[in-house]
């Protein structure tokens, strides 16, 4: 999945197509991008930043020091938390971090779209994806976030767009 996830990011930053592999660490698939200009680099965090470096826009890893460190936090909770996911409760318990920490906040960190906006709806898009409306409807705050970030300009890629609402079907009793 970060292999796809890493080929969408690429063309989310108009950059070429990459050339990738995986490792397998444990149980799980760790992503390896062989660069032209020196040894690979390996796992999803450190090759997404280098991405963004790659297409001179920095501003996606945040505006300030502590910007940075949040983009940074959020891409490790990406890997430590959403990768790990095994269980229902795992999936509460991470909706449940992300609605609190996004109950007065647009953006993971700072006013604008970051890399931790983009990487985290990668991570949660098959989350999202198997709730139901009114499990969606728990959790709000992640709900009205992950709507957004679907809707950014280039972020969705390949991913169908997911339906946060059910529309009522009015009829012709008046």
């Amino acid at each position: 999945m970060a292999v796809e996830e890493l080929c969408a990011l690429e063309k989310c930053l108009g950059l070429k197509a990459g050339k990738y592999s995986s490792r397998a660490q444990g149980d799980r698939k760790i992503p390896v991008l062989q660069t032209n200009k020196g040894p690979s680099l390996v796992g999803l965090a450190t090759i997404a930043s280098h991405l963004v470096t790659e297409a001179k826009k920095e501003e996606l890893l945040g505006a300030s020091i502590e910007e940075k460190a949040i983009v940074q936090q959020w891409l490790e909770y990406r890997i430590t938390r959403i990768d790990q996911v095994s269980s229902k409760e795992d999936v509460r318990n991470v909706l449940k971090d992300l609605n609190v920490y996004l109950e007065d906040k647009v953006y993971m960190a700072g006013k604008k779209i970051t890399l931790a906006d983009i990487i985290i709806y990668y991570g949660l898009h098959p989350i999202m994806a198997d709730l139901t409306v009114q499990e969606k409807e728990t959790c709000i705050n992640v709900s009205r976030w992950f709507s957004h970030i679907q809707h950014y300009p280039g972020v969705r890629q390949h991913l169908p767009s997911l339906v946060f609402i059910k529309n009522r079907i009015y009829s012709n009793i008046h």
